[in-house]
């Protein structure tokens, strides 16, 4: 066999039909092989030379759907709009989001894995935080944020907000998840990031109630 010589090729295409399957048939229902029949010119050797495990495809797939539904960079494009109010467009597009809300509906259990849920943490600090962290050092700068302790800050609300808020590795009711909700706005509005505002809770159990039917 000829040596692949676009192997970033070969990786988009199975991220592509992996992340068409998930959606389709769901996380849990599509295997492998699923994925290198529908491919059709791909064996599993070769699958295997891009993606160790079904956890790392997933992984890569989880990764894709945030980078291609990027609420930082949109909340970026918005003019005219202080830091404070950068961070909320950034919370109401990624809440917002219809694909974001079908890829969670198909989610099911499988953020359940320790592995993954260890390396949705990381991502979230590492990843995650360093955008939020800019929206707040801004809003210190124009004077809508007031917190004592903005990278601190940035990597706790990453971590709330995707993990503690998830209703996949979190399953509540609407009114629970409210509360939590509720709770985080307090939360943040004492130590000076009034974030969560009206509009937000109500994106918020939108959300919770769009995933849930």
């Amino acid at each position: 066999m000829p040596r692949n010589k676009y192997p970033e090729i070969t990786e988009k295409r199975i991220l592509d039909t992996a992340t068409k399957l998930f959606l389709e048939k769901g996380w849990e229902e599509t295997t492998i092989q699923d994925i290198v029949d529908d491919l059709g010119d791909l064996t599993r050797g070769a699958f295997y030379h891009h993606f160790k495990s079904k956890e790392d495809i997933i992984d890569a797939v989880l990764n894709q759907l945030a980078t291609e539904n990027d609420p930082f960079k949109e909340a970026k494009k918005i003019s005219g709009l202080n830091g404070l109010e950068k961070l909320r467009m950034a919370f109401l597009l990624s809440f917002e989001n219809i694909g974001q809300v079908e890829a969670v509906k198909t989610i099911s259990h499988i953020l359940n894995n320790p592995k993954l849920i260890a390396k949705q943490l990381q991502e979230c600090v590492h990843s995650g935080a360093p955008d939020i962290l800019a929206f707040i050092e801004e809003g210190v700068i124009d004077g809508s944020i007031s917190v004592q302790y903005p990278k601190q800050t940035s990597e706790t609300y990453m971590l709330l907000t995707n993990i503690w808020l998830s209703p996949i590795i979190f399953s509540v009711d609407t009114e629970e998840y409210l509360l939590k909700a509720k709770h985080l706005q307090e939360l943040f509005n004492s130590i000076g990031l009034p974030v969560i505002d009206d509009q937000i809770l109500a994106t918020l159990e939108k959300f919770h109630k769009a995933i849930s039917i």
